[in-house]
């Protein structure tokens, strides 16, 4: 196959071809991206984005914590951002600016000592980009719920401005494109004490420990909960009926499929267990929502993304 290299735009940042992607792939599998792009800077991403030829698809990835990449790895460009994008600021007006590239950890770590309280953040894998896009969230407190603006640039090369209006939050959802990179954000935070923020995010690490597998590698939650099952009778987008538990009563709990394992402790948690191919771990997950929906008629839908092409071997 003839390299694409020759027919992307010119740019300041990095191309790298045939890029192994497993390095950068939280499960650590998946086959290489044809060219992995590092943008210098902003304006760096719109020229790429404006000058990639139509042809071309582009992904962009951030520490790849919610996403399996097929071993047969990912065509056309893949872009990263890096050390450019990770900034952090409080604002003159008590907002907080963030780089998509910066973890989610990390910037409610330095919320925290700034006296605002993004707790909700810290345990949950990944950078802000991502946590934007899927409008990640946990003790029920969302991106949604501290969500001002985001800057992002389109597949188009424009740089525009999202609103709240804009992103179409739901569960797990927002209405940023495919192929649209988020460059940065700004959240607003309420405000408490440094030392009690610092706390409520141990609690949560410590809590977190008692019940999900954190050592072991793995994207989290693998498959949303189901909606429209409530103890209330309701049919809305409602989350009563936990993923785990129709795993659970699957017997799927510690399933395994080579090196993926559905998690003793958790059982909506994939993981590999140190040899696992991506095959392994979407070929396990697939057989799990069979076997849900053969148990209970429920079928699970996937929350995390799987991407790039299944291997031909």
């Amino acid at each position: 196959m003839a390299s694409i290299l020759s027919r992307l735009p010119e740019v300041e940042g990095k191309y790298t071809e045939n890029r192994a992607m497993d390095s950068l792939s939280w499960l650590r599998t998946g086959g290489p991206a044809e060219v992995l792009f590092q943008p210098a800077h902003m304006a760096d991403l719109a020229i790429f984005m404006k000058g990639l030829p139509a042809d071309i698809p582009v992904l962009p990835i951030g520490v790849c914590s919610n996403m399996i990449i097929r071993d047969g790895g990912i065509k056309g460009v893949v872009i990263r951002l890096g050390r450019g994008f990770n900034g952090f600021e409080v604002m003159a007006n008590g907002n907080i600016r963030a780089g998509a590239a910066a973890l989610d950890a990390q910037v409610a770590k330095k919320a925290a000592d700034a006296g605002y309280d993004l707790a909700f953040l810290r345990t949950i894998p990944g950078s802000i980009g991502g946590a934007i896009k899927m409008n990640a969230g946990c003790y029920g407190v969302y991106m949604a719920d501290v969500f001002v603006s985001a800057t992002a640039v389109t597949r188009a090369g424009e740089i525009v401005t999202l609103k709240p209006a804009d992103m179409d939050f739901g569960y797990r959802h927002s209405a940023v494109l495919d192929d649209m990179m988020i460059v940065q954000c700004v959240l607003k935070a309420p405000m408490a004490e440094p030392a009690a923020i610092h706390q409520k995010m141990e609690d949560a690490l410590a809590r977190r420990a008692e019940s999900q597998p954190t050592k072991e590698r793995s994207c989290g939650s693998t498959f949303r909960n189901p909606s429209g099952f409530s103890s209330t009778g309701q049919s809305d987008d409602v989350h009563d009926l936990k993923a785990w538990k129709v795993i659970d009563d699957a017997g799927m709990r510690g399933a395994t499929l080579g090196g993926a394992q559905m998690s003793e402790m958790h059982p909506n948690f994939l993981i590999n267990t140190g040899d696992a191919t991506s095959a392994n771990l979407e070929e396990l997950g697939e057989l799990v929502r069979k076997k849900v929906a053969q148990n209970s008629g429920i079928t699970l839908e996937w929350e995390i993304m799987r991407v790039g092409e299944k291997s031909s071997t």
